[in-house]
């Protein structure tokens, strides 16, 4: 007779489907195991067979006890990858041609089939949709004629009372008639340009910058000014006081917490010295706040806006990256420049729609958008710390990370031979979309082996096997 096939014991048993559930991605690093009594009532089982199957799955790697909490799935150790270097641009400014190139990366930003690693907006699974649809559901029964009149500007009376209070919390102490409601961020934007700088003028912008602000700069007929850009502390404010020197700038434009696409946050010391340098001048500053939510630390980054005395900052900000990116629900404080810029939107737009911004407001007068950015915040930064180690465990040596303390976005440096629109082009063979550097810079040669990564999505097995699968293209690249 052949030897017994061992019999696993019951605390085995546990274990195993335990870790076939942490395998399959079904329990996912960080997230939290049930009790120790709710697993023993769930699988029938006593607390001390339970406890002996967490402490095997501690034994080998797969979960840990944190004391007064309870256990948790371990994240995998994964090595930790050196940021890019400071960013070094040319020092002359260029018009902008970049908008054929963007159009080709985003039509595949748009397909439902494709591992979304390139679209930086969050998933649906992280917003409270139903939460705002019921506002939307409420207001219609509601608001009479009101949702169906022109909103003109300066737009919801409602919304810019709570971003009047919300102000606060950035440092600031702006008042609702300091407000006037957008299209989302990108028309604050757009506004902002207008208001401050004519056809063939020049703006300083961070590098790389957001492909959408280059694109913004091409339909306007201005030029882009590149300053070099450190992925920890943002625009090399040395260079912008050299560049400010050299030539006429008719704006600069900075995205000063987690900036798109590096992620870099500006210390507060720099901010300050930002605003009096620009102030001393009277160049114009817009400040793209839009991740600013976004922060991991304990608290937020105040505002370059909140150290403005003149009303020389145009701030610009949206809740497309923390509530609903459908919503296009956009905001400016444009300081001295508010009478303008409220003429340019109603120019342009007339108006914005009236219903979104009502349910926005209702959503932060009861108190939801707190408790709702804790848990987004918590979910981005667990998301952006394993795709960090994803790109680390799966990408060719040589890789380099830039490390957000804040947003949804990972810059990545990749070997000098591997080209990212050459990958750009493979990744969506094989149903995954990037972003690749030259789209954010006005010079297409720039930034040939960056890329762009969303962490917006949760990382699941098909997210992880996206990454393994770009890692792949990456090396044969190399």
């Amino acid at each position: 007779m052949g030897a017994l096939a061992h019999k696993p014991k019951l605390y085995e048993q546990v274990a195993e489907r335990l870790e076939e559930a942490i395998a399959a991605g079904t329990l996912r690093a960080g997230d939290r195991l049930p009790s120790v009594r709710q697993l023993s009532l769930r699988e029938r089982v006593s607390v001390s067979t339970v406890l002996q199957a967490y402490l095997h799955l501690e034994s080998v790697g797969l979960i840990e006890t944190r004391p007064q909490s309870g256990h948790y799935v371990r994240r995998r150790e994964r090595p930790r990858l050196a940021e890019p270097q400071v960013s070094r641009p040319a020092t002359s400014a260029t018009p902008v041609t970049i908008s054929g190139l963007v159009s080709r990366v985003y039509q595949a930003m748009r397909d439902p089939r494709i591992v979304q690693l390139g679209g930086a907006w969050p998933a649906p699974e992280l917003l409270p949709t139903r939460r705002l649809y019921r506002e939307l559901n409420a207001l219609t029964r509601e608001a009479g004629d009101v949702g169906v009149l022109y909103d003109a500007p300066p737009g919801c009376p409602e919304l810019r009372q709570q971003l009047a209070r919300r102000s606060l919390d950035w440092g600031g102490a702006l008042a609702p008639e300091d407000f006037i409601i957008t299209c989302g961020a990108a028309e604050a934007i757009h506004l902002c340009l207008l208001a401050v700088a004519r056809t063939g003028d020049t703006i300083a912008i961070e590098s790389p910058a957001y492909y959408g602000t280059l694109q913004a700069i091409e339909s306007l007929g201005l030029k882009a000014l590149e300053i070099p850009c450190s992925p920890r502390h943002g625009m090399e404010l040395d260079a912008l006081e050299a560049a400010l020197e050299r030539r006429r700038v008719a704006a600069v434009l900075v995205v000063p917490s987690f900036s798109n696409p590096v992620g870099s946050c500006m210390p507060e010391a720099r901010r300050r010295r930002l605003v009096a340098m620009l102030e001393a001048r009277g160049v114009p500053l817009i400040e793209d706040d839009l991740y600013g939510d976004l922060h991991f630390d304990a608290e937020r980054p105040r505002t370059c806006k909140s150290f403005d005395t003149s009303g020389n900052v145009l701030l610009c900000g949206s809740f497309s990256k923390t509530l609903a990116p459908g919503f296009r629900v956009g905001y400016v404080a444009p300081g001295r420049f508010r009478e303008r810029v409220e003429l340019l939107k109603f120019s342009h737009t007339i108006a914005t729609a009236s219903l979104p911004p009502l349910a926005i407001a209702r959503f932060l007068e009861e108190g939801g958008y707190d408790r709702h950015l804790r848990s987004l915040r918590r979910h981005l930064m667990s998301q952006v710390e394993s795709m960090a180690g994803g790109v680390a465990e799966y990408f060719p040596e040589g890789t380099r990370v830039a490390r957000p303390s804040g947003g949804s976005l990972l810059w990545v440096e990749l070997p000098p031979k591997v080209d990212s629109l050459a990958l750009h082009e493979r990744a969506i063979e094989a149903g995954i979309s990037i972003a690749p550097g030259p789209i954010f810079s006005a010079r297409p040669d720039s930034y040939r082996n960056f890329i762009r990564l969303s962490c917006g999505q949760p990382w699941t097995p098909r997210v992880e096997a996206a990454v393994s699968t770009l890692g792949s293209l990456a090396r044969s690249l190399a």
